[in-house]
């Protein structure tokens, strides 16, 4: 809970000296941050702009997952509406930015200036429909998402112990209900105080923090903050409003004519502490969101690694160290009876039984992991920022569009080591089955959100879209991919495999199968559940995610984390000799999935307030994919893991 004027005018010299001194106009701009020079409208050209436009985007809530566009709550509009284009990632994220009748002026302060009325006339049913509608959008609490030069619109009050807090976003509206409890944004104001009332924000204060360049390298000024203040006004004279006057009431029964003005004032307000205006936008927009368990969470993660580390350390220096050097003991007489890992060396490299499903969902694991890591790698160097809307999404879909390849090859050179054939089969269901349950899940959402009017629903042009990416372009790398795979031997094993398999001795609780995976998945889980709770944060409570390079260090913590965990674990069952270790090894780390869902269905009752059948279905079948996905994800890293750990310690013993 942190407002933008912690970062307004530092207090003291050092760093700050030195940005101010900085040639800022010759200076490194974040993709998406640059910001546009604006001017008085004598002053105007081509490299400087003198009107201001605001933008307006979907209208969402806490409380519902269906997002709204911004002229389905019947708000004025603008006459020569027009979209700006959207990317791919924009689209699939239900993002749906147009103009608004919100223009102004740059450095012409307007005051109470109407925008239109809407008259909602008793007895006609439209007009009824549309009321409720808006009635409806207040009592969940949606939220507007104004956007002016790129940078959202924010709405900054006072809370407990004297903190600003700013919301990127602010209602339409707050309602007092029957027993007299204001609710969300009613409580802030003590006007909001009729029972079974609406209350509608017809108003907005808006302010825009702009610093000059001069000395700086550019012409004009820029902008660096834009702050509103939402209020209620019912004005007596609806073509001459004053902006004074008693709250704007629209009663829950809608027994008489009702007429709702729309007004706004625009101020300008000039400052000094803002000399180099990129740094401020970047901290301005970094400053709304919640970090304050980030430290503690990566301090966490990484006890837990270097804990695991010297776990695997311990095991790796002194005992493999001392069950090689008795297991190569040169006199024979003298060794010691085989025990342990080593007893089962000619089982431990029998293929696993559902080999072809292994061998698909590590080839789609390897896509995924890939795509992630370069996807965070270009976030960090902030060619991915949020303020490039959609470029994340669109990244991610792109890369894994042509990231077939890799999927084919791992997942035909897994199957051929495995003693696989059907080489026709399995290269169909790599390139088909993981991504066709996403979009079937992904195709029944999108039908429900048709069916609910939502602006989040894909058009069918995009849907065609992405098939025709996935079919056109993906299938056929697939092949490819799969085609060198096959061409290529398969991996050679470092110990021959018996004919006869082993049987497996009767093993204590904590080496059974399930108790084993079921454990497997704690620990890397508890590195990144703090940095998930930002992650969900993002996705349903609608903050902007900006701390890549902190998710990107998380995401090496649980890479890191999920190798040494399957490996601990792999170790001691091999010790048990028990040598199904091929899916235990995948199920060990990808059951991090399954606390990634439990801890879903928690934020979902605990932090949420989602009302209605078809917003549970959305969240879930949303959170089914990311659940997959997930799976696949740490699956993979601790198959290979453990799948390098095997091959290691079996080549430097010497078997007869």
């Amino acid at each position: 809970e942190m407002g933008l004027s912690t970062f307004m005018c530092p207090p003291k010299k050092g760093w700050w000296t030195k940005i101010q001194r900085s040639d800022s106009g010759r200076g490194f701009y974040l993709p998406g941050l640059a910001p546009v020079s604006f001017c008085e409208d004598d002053k105007g050209g081509d490299d400087c702009q003198t009107l201001i436009q605001l933008f307006v985007n979907r209208l969402d809530s806490v409380e519902s997952v269906l997002p709204y566009e911004y002229d389905v709550f019947d708000f004025c509009k603008d006459d020569n509406e027009r979209r700006p284009s959207e990317n791919l990632g924009q689209v699939l994220f239900g993002e749906r930015i147009e103009t608004s009748p919100y223009k102004f002026s740059f450095k012409k302060d307007e005051k109470c200036k109407k925008l239109c009325t809407k008259t909602y006339v008793k007895g006609k049913t439209e007009d009824k429909n549309m009321l409720d509608f808006l009635k409806r959008g207040m009592q969940l609490n949606y939220q507007h998402h104004w956007i002016v030069d790129n940078m959202p619109v924010t709405w900054c009050y006072d809370v407990e112990d004297s903190q600003k807090y700013c919301n990127p976003g602010f209602p339409i509206g707050c309602l007092v209900t029957v027993d007299g409890r204001a609710k969300d944004a009613c409580v802030i104001n003590s006007e909001f105080n009729k029972k079974n009332t609406f209350y509608v924000f017809n108003h907005v204060d808006i302010k825009l923090t702009y610093h000059n360049g001069e000395g700086e390298g550019w012409r004009g000024a820029r902008l660096v903050a834009a702050t509103l203040e939402p209020k209620s006004i019912n004005n007596a004279d609806a073509d001459k409003p004053t902006c004074e006057g008693p709250p704007m009431e629209v009663p829950v029964e809608f027994n008489s004519d009702v007429k709702i003005t729309y007004t706004y004032t625009v101020s300008f307000e000039y400052t000094m502490c803002l000399v180099n205006s990129i740094v401020h936008r970047s901290i301005q927009v970094f400053s709304l969101t919640n970090n304050h368990f980030l430290i503690h969470s990566i301090m966490n993660s990484l006890v837990i690694v270097l804990f695991l580390s010297g776990m695997v350390a311990m095991i790796m220096l002194r005992t493999l160290h001392k069950d090689i050097a008795r297991y190569n003991q040169v006199d024979q007489e003298d060794a010691q009876e085989e025990s342990g890992w080593k007893q089962v060396h000619g089982d431990v490299f029998r293929p696993p039984r559902k080999g072809m499903l292994l061998s698909v969902f590590l080839g789609q694991g390897t896509q995924i992991f890939i795509m992630t890591f370069i996807t965070l790698f270009l976030a960090c160097l902030g060619f991915l920022s949020p303020a490039n809307r959609g470029a994340l999404m669109t990244c991610s879909v792109v890369l894994w569009v042509l990231l077939g390849t890799p999927a084919g090859y791992v997942s035909a050179r897994l199957y051929k080591t495995f003693g696989g054939e059907k080489w026709k089969t399995n290269v169909l269901l790599t390139a088909l089955l993981c991504p066709g349950i996403v979009f079937a899940d992904f195709f029944l959402m999108n039908l429900i959100l048709w069916v609910e009017g939502s602006s989040a629903a894909i058009p069918f042009g995009t849907l065609v879209a992405i098939l025709a990416l996935w079919f056109g372009i993906s299938v056929p790398l697939t092949f490819i991919g799969a085609y060198f795979g096959f061409k290529k031997p398969a991996i050679e094993q470092p110990v021959r495999t018996n004919q006869i398999p082993r049987q497996i001795p009767e093993q204590s609780f904590f080496t059974k199968p399930v108790p084993g995976i079921v454990m497997g998945g704690i620990l890397p889980f508890g590195c990144i559940f703090i940095q998930l709770f930002f992650i969900l944060n993002s996705i349903w409570s609608h903050q902007m995610y900006y701390m890549f390079g902190f998710l990107f260090l998380v995401f090496i913590i649980l890479l890191i984390t999920c190798s040494e965990a399957t490996i601990l674990l792999c170790y001691f069952h091999l010790c048990a000799e028990d040598y199904h270790w091929w899916w235990r090894s995948f199920l060990t780390s990808g059951f991090t999935a399954v606390y990634l869902f439990v801890y879903a269905v928690h934020y979902f009752f605990s932090k949420l307030q989602i009302v209605g059948a078809a917003s549970t279905i959305l969240y879930f079948g949303y959170t089914s994919i990311m659940v997959l996905i997930f799976f696949l994800f740490t699956g993979t890293i601790g198959f290979f893991s453990c799948f390098w750990f095997v091959n290691k310690i079996y080549s430097v013993v010497k078997v007869d």
